[in-house]
């Protein structure tokens, strides 16, 4: 059922409306269902959650006798940006991510910040998916701060994700709609994957798999479901290396995403295509996996070219 979360006069007499897809199951008591809730698409150039949105919605119609609880999708929180491929919400050049939990009274855009923390607000379980930028490629993971960890971390490792990364509560930003949600006793779980601007259908769908696992755990699903994959944990900031641009120049990568690599081996090369030289050969600093990898080749001096876990978180 389609429902309305939010909607306010645009100029020109257009309506923006923020929509969800509620899912429920077609017996049983609604008293004792529980919810879980789908968000994506805050950011309007990462995409690769409108993907997950079809193929969850999908799967469930397959099989909507074994639906045991409420499902509720929201595929798209910034429609404008998503319309116009804007990461924030155009004419307001606002990250909209940086709004929550928003002001009923304020203006449009805290308001619609608003109504969505009041919408999603006793659930089960959020699950808020993001890709990364257009620059960056990232494998499926689950990001969480430390003040929440003892919630999230056992819901993340049914997750079906290869990493969680937990962060230290200084690099927490309050104005975040995670942040938001677990402060009203809302686990919310935040997914980076992919990249900006595309679909990654086997990150997707690695995704959509760790939604059931997710909804098995909680009794919300009674199918069958695969064993969720176990993910890397990491806690420590020294437990990942940052490799950054040495120089200006264009970035061609040399290695693949999510490969093994020995300190010293060759990650990719800056080059500079007006003189047909070298400028710098980047290698991997440590023993370790490569997990994020630059995708945009232009980059200036510092610019982030990939990020790796140390070998000795691998072999923990």
């Amino acid at each position: 059922m389609i429902e309305t979360v939010a909607s306010v006069g645009l100029p020109v007499g257009e309506v923006l409306e923020i929509k969800k897809n509620r899912i429920v199951p077609e017996y049983g008591d609604e008293k004792v269902w529980k919810r879980i809730s789908i968000v994506t698409g805050i950011h309007g150039d990462e995409l690769e959650g409108q993907y997950v949105c079809f193929e969850l919605l999908r799967r469930i119609a397959a099989q909507q006798d074994k639906l045991s609880g409420i499902v509720d999708v929201y595929p798209a929180m910034n429609p404008l940006g998503i319309d116009s491929i804007t990461r924030g919400v155009p004419a307001f050049d606002l990250d909209m991510n940086r709004l929550f939990p928003g002001d009923i009274n304020g203006n449009m855009t805290e308001y619609l910040a608003a109504k969505i923390v009041e919408d999603i607000t006793g659930s089960d379980l959020c699950v808020d998916i993001h890709a990364s930028n257009i620059y960056l490629t990232e494998i499926p993971q689950i990001r969480i701060n430390e003040l929440h960890k003892d919630t999230l971390v056992p819901l993340a490792m049914k997750a079906n994700v290869d990493f969680i990364w937990v962060h230290g509560a200084s690099t927490v930003l309050e104005s975040t709609l995670a942040y938001s949600l677990n402060s009203r006793d809302v686990p919310t779980l935040v997914v980076e994957m992919g990249v900006g601007m595309r679909i990654t259908k086997t990150y997707c769908d690695q995704m959509v798999d760790g939604i059931f696992s997710l909804m098995k755990e909680l009794g919300i699903w009674q199918g069958d479901v695969p064993e969720p994959r176990k993910p890397i944990i990491s806690e420590d900031e020294e437990d990942v290396c940052f490799l950054n641009a040495a120089t200006s120049g264009i970035f061609v990568q040399q290695v693949k995403h999510w490969e093994r690599l020995k300190k010293g081996d060759m990650v990719g090369q800056i080059i500079d295509p007006l003189n047909g030289k070298v400028l710098d050969d980047v290698v991997s600093p440590v023993n370790g996996i490569l997990f994020t990898i630059r995708e945009y080749p232009v980059v200036d001096a510092g610019s982030l070219l990939g990020r790796l876990l140390r070998e000795e978180i691998l072999d923990r």
